[in-house]
């Protein structure tokens, strides 16, 4: 290996077997990402009522053959290549948001903590930048339980970061984890993912508010339901501005993928048919409506509109 890849993995904690199934752009792509990232770790958008702040975590490192599992893989790496990303990995990045509305300040999730991946779980170190105290957050509104999503709710010692704040799940999904059967039922891979929901959500079940799609889960918060990726998978617009928002988590979640061929399954959603099927009517529904949306995994800020474009659609950023 050498000695610049090397430092890369250092830097990311990466083993060798994790650094050869990236392979050598793998490795630059996620050099160049965290290059980009520390330059600019926050964005603020201001818009009537609210006051949106998108919050760097970090960034994931997914083999091509878990993200494009079920996709025709020559055709993916084509579009991936024509588009100057890397042919055997992608490096997400991961966008936590915050809704400054009156005296409420509420968290969309709350990233990964420091025991999922060693390239994300930059949340709190990135609050500063943005001028947010965690004491200062009321409000915590989870799209789903995934670990890069959930597992950030509680530090090393086990206390909740977000201390003062109220939380909010959609019913579907906090049923679904925390029913006896989940991880007997679960795919190997993806086991500790059950282990890491359940002893969280545990913690919350004292102070958690369950809400249904269609729900306003706070003054100016709609659920929306976008289930595959997850069961009960919710994005959320937020009205009140000047122009709606949708905080559209992992529902769409690749730049290039998810808007040239949403149709492709997605070896991200548990659910890789339902999963395409919300995909392809939520985009259909954003370009119509002309709203602008925040991905999760988008790339940082993930803030941008959804147009039409070649018989599918383009993500336009900013």
């Amino acid at each position: 290996m050498k000695l610049r890849d090397q430092a890369i993995c250092d830097r990311f904690q990466l083993t060798r077997r994790q650094a050869l199934a990236l392979g050598g752009s793998g490795l630059a792509a996620l050099a160049l990402a965290a290059t980009a990232r520390r330059a600019n770790a926050t964005a603020t958008v201001e818009s009537g009522e609210n006051e949106v702040t998108i919050v760097s975590d970090g960034n994931l490192v997914l083999p091509l053959s878990f993200v494009g599992a079920g996709a025709p893989m020559d055709e993916l790496k084509a579009l991936l290549a024509a588009n100057g990303l890397p042919t055997d990995a992608l490096v997400p990045d991961c966008n936590v948001t915050f809704l400054k509305r009156g005296d409420r300040l509420i968290a969309f999730d709350t990233g990964s903590g420091s025991n999922f991946m060693p390239s994300a779980g930059k949340l709190l170190e990135n609050l500063g930048e943005a001028g947010i105290d965690p004491a200062d957050v009321t409000d915590v509104v989870f799209t789903h339980a995934h670990p890069d999503h959930l597992w950030g709710m509680i530090d090393d010692f086990d206390e909740f970061v977000f201390s003062n704040a109220e939380y909010h799940i959609g019913e579907a999904e906090w049923a679904y984890w925390r029913a006896d059967d989940t991880l007997d039922n679960m795919d190997e891979g993806r086991k500790t993912f059950v282990v890491g929901a359940q002893s969280r959500l545990a913690l919350l079940e004292d102070r958690i508010n369950l809400f249904a799609p269609g729900a306003e889960v706070l003054p100016g918060v709609e659920a929306v339901d976008t289930s595959g990726h997850t069961p009960g998978h919710m994005s959320f617009m937020l009205h009140g501005g000047s122009e709606p928002f949708l905080v559209v988590g992992d529902a769409i979640s690749n730049s290039v993928i998810s808007f040239v061929h949403p149709e492709w399954p997605s070896g991200s959603d548990q659910d890789t048919q339902k999963g395409a099927r919300t995909r392809s009517v939520l985009l259909d529904r954003l370009a119509g409506e002309k709203a602008r949306i925040i991905g999760y995994h988008l790339p940082h800020p993930g803030e941008g509109r959804v147009e039409r474009h070649a018989g599918a659609y383009r993500f336009v950023a900013g």
